[in-house]
């Protein structure tokens, strides 16, 4: 008896509880819990009404479909309900659902079905008359709802008549849908940016974004906000125009009469071609440039769906499949720093570990210390952080409303960590940065990218050869490299001679290198393999280089005031000036003849952005990136709107497949020659 009273004081706290949070998340756009604690709760109340249904009141959270109405704004109720949907939380949840209905009624069995994101966005339902909106209101608690007619309005996707197009296609007398209204991710960072740039307060996620737009009072407000929708369902039609009875049918009509709906959905003829579906919805989500929670899943006869019938408030035909949350709440316990290759030093977050789609999480990014002061981070916080697909975790923002006064503001350094260096800020950077290239906590880094193909390319010095001759003290910067003997490295583990004389070779051998990969080697901020060209043509040597001043840089196109300061302060520091001499003293030290001639191969490729593809008969992969750098193109290795052609050699992977679908230029490898002018038994002339 003790026990039932007990469980009974607990669900009649978990009910106030996550009465609370719905409110927190849908009346006040501020949420206090992640979205994955918020159905934990849930998952929780729902077993203790399945042992006890007696107990079931139309208060409680399982028996509504949405929140309370704000007293801001007028209340509607809505021509039918507006209900959510039972969850899923993995496939085998979906595949119980199938089961479950397939013995309610055979037909399952041989049902096709429509697969369709799960934006999380803000519900609205739109209404017309006559092929004019009359109202927009949100969901509400499914039955009531806010008239926010003048703020849907202005949103420009949002079809004032229907059909928006003209074609004859003839629309109900009164016409009720449902829709989402959201924001791109991409949009949320211009917008968070502006609000930074103006001292003003940040928003957290998208959804906020989104709610908080929409629910102005002034709809002045939400005309500035980039809202936009995507539409799924017919939830009324008055009885003079047939609708469609399927839902892929219906989002066709949808599309027909000029509403958006999401590209992204998918047709499946049957079960096993959607439960197939199901496991590409991570990838689709990660590269959508607008959040989804999830995916919903939908049988497509939706005559079929509706004999389904309801269990509480959740209609049996369809079922929201939940990706594991990439958003949680932890407390803050100190910021670190991190000095990088280029210099760069990052904050880093320090936090109470926490889990986020499976893994557990103890750091986050930072991003950047303006970020922390944009922010009003401070130790201490409670704050919101978010990992996407296998992106580094990182840090939303601080819920400021939790603070109790113990909270510490943090104090930027002003001196290298590792080193103890004074840091650089350079005007009109965020960055900050440590130029001491001897920096103990650049140095692993500084070596392997010194070593690495695309510079000196040093074979066998990989990251954890370094990692030994740093830790065991055997360079203190790049120019140590050429003063290695073999009996240095015979004193590491793993080592014998074979592999000894086989590195020192790769270090001899790597003096040969041109002027431009020494330049790109030295990671001077700013400067990469590009760059690095363009300035050994410029200077021939790193002489008349180290000689240069800001004007002469900036007459080189391509280099601002930001990259000239960044030259000449790396040329300036006595460190890095000890690491030229090292060089030339070890007689690394190239000359560009053909730039000290000026004879300069003919820019038959400038202008041009070339991605390779597959085996060449003709180059290796480094002799064609060196041929398009010299001839003016740019090589890159990934296809966009922006490449000029991609040339396709043997067993070509997915750039090809990415290029034909932008419609991007595919040449083989012989037209690559036609075209720069080359016959083919002269390719290997070229350089």
């Amino acid at each position: 008896m003790e026990e039932s009273e007990d469980l009974r004081k607990k669900y009649l706290q978990l009910k106030q509880e996550i009465n609370y949070h719905n409110y927190r998340y849908h009346v006040l756009d501020d949420p206090e819990i992640s979205d994955e604690a918020f159905d934990k709760l849930l998952i929780e109340l729902r077993k203790i009404e399945e042992m006890h249904p007696e107990w079931i009141t139309p208060d409680s959270p399982t028996q509504r479909a949405g929140s309370t109405v704000s007293e801001k704004f007028e209340k509607v109720t809505h021509p039918v309900q507006v209900l959510s949907l039972a969850n899923a939380f993995n496939k085998q949840d979906v595949i119980n659902w199938l089961d479950r209905t397939e013995k309610m009624d055979p037909r399952i069995k041989y049902a096709d079905f429509v697969l369709e994101p799960k934006i999380d966005g803000l519900t609205v339902v739109l209404t017309y008359q006559n092929g004019l909106l009359i109202r927009g209101a949100t969901r509400g608690d499914g039955i009531i709802g806010e008239d926010v007619t003048p703020n849907i309005r202005t949103i420009k996707s949002v079809p004032l008549a229907i059909p928006v197009s003209e074609k004859s296609i003839k629309v109900p007398e009164t016409i009720v849908v449902r829709g989402e209204v959201f924001i791109l991710e991409s949009d949320f960072e211009k917008i968070n940016a502006e609000l930074a740039k103006r001292g003003e307060k940040t928003w957290v996620n998208p959804r906020n974004t989104a709610a908080g737009s929409l629910r102005q009072l002034n709809p002045e407000i939400t005309a500035q906000r980039p809202l936009r929708i995507f539409t799924y369902q017919i939830l009324f039609s008055s009885s003079d125009q047939p609708i469609p009875d399927t839902q892929w049918g219906t989002l066709e009509y949808l599309q027909q009469l000029g509403f958006p709906v999401s590209p992204d959905s998918r047709y499946c003829e049957n079960r096993e071609q959607m439960l197939n579906h199901l496991d590409e919805w991570q990838e689709i989500r990660n590269r959508l440039d607008y959040e989804i929670d999830g995916v919903v899943i939908k049988i497509n006869d939706l005559r079929i769906a509706g004999s389904l019938g309801f269990v509480g408030k959740d209609p049996r035909g369809a079922i929201a499949l939940k990706f594991p949350a990439r958003e949680a709440t932890t407390k803050l316990l100190d910021i670190g720093v991190n000095v990088g290759r280029t210099g760069v030093i990052t904050p880093y977050a320090i936090l109470s570990p926490v889990e986020i789609g499976g893994v557990v999480v103890k750091q986050a990014t930072l991003h950047n210390f303006d970020f922390i002061r944009d922010r009003d981070i401070r130790i201490g916080d409670i704050v919101m952080i978010k990992r996407a697909g296998d992106v580094i975790p990182y840090v939303i923002g601080p819920l400021t409303e939790k603070r109790d006064g113990t909270q510490v503001p943090y104090v930027m350094p002003d001196r290298c960590p590792s080193c103890g260096q004074p840091l650089e800020h350079l005007e009109n950077e965020v960055a900050v940065y440590c130029v001491n290239n001897a920096c103990p906590a650049q140095l692993v880094r500084n070596v392997e990218h010194f070593a690495s193909r695309e510079a000196m390319d040093i074979n066998g010095l990989g990251i954890k050869i370094v990692e030994q001759i740093v830790q065991n003290g055997l360079i203190k910067d790049v120019g140590d490299l050429y003063s290695l003997k073999k009996e240095d490295l015979l004193s590491l583990e793993g080592f014998g001679d074979k592999k000894a004389e086989n590195l020192i070779t790769a270090i001899e051998n790597s003096k040969k290198q041109p002027l431009s990969r020494l330049i790109n080697a030295l990671g001077i901020r700013g400067v990469g393999e590009v760059m690095a060209i363009t300035l050994a043509e410029h200077f021939p040597s790193l002489d008349q280089l180290k000689n240069a001043t800001a004007d002469d840089l900036m007459q080189i196109e391509g280099i601002g005031p930001n990259v000239a300061q960044a030259i000449l302060d790396w040329f300036s520091r006595d460190t890095n000036q000890m690491v030229l001499k090292k060089l030339q003293n070890a007689g690394v030290w190239p000359v560009n003849m053909e730039a000290a001639e000026s004879d300069k191969a003919p820019q038959v490729l400038a202008g041009k952005t070339i991605v390779v593809t597959g085996t060449l008969s003709h180059f290796t992969r480094d002799e064609i990136k060196d041929f398009i750098l010299k001839h003016g193109g740019k090589p890159t290795e990934s296809v966009s709107n922006k490449t000029s052609f991609v040339i396709v050699g043997e067993n070509p992977g997915s750039k090809r497949d990415k290029a034909i679908e932008l419609g991007i230029p595919l040449y083989t490898e012989q037209m690559f020659l036609d075209m720069v002018g080359i016959e083919k038994n002269d390719q290997r002339t070229i350089d």
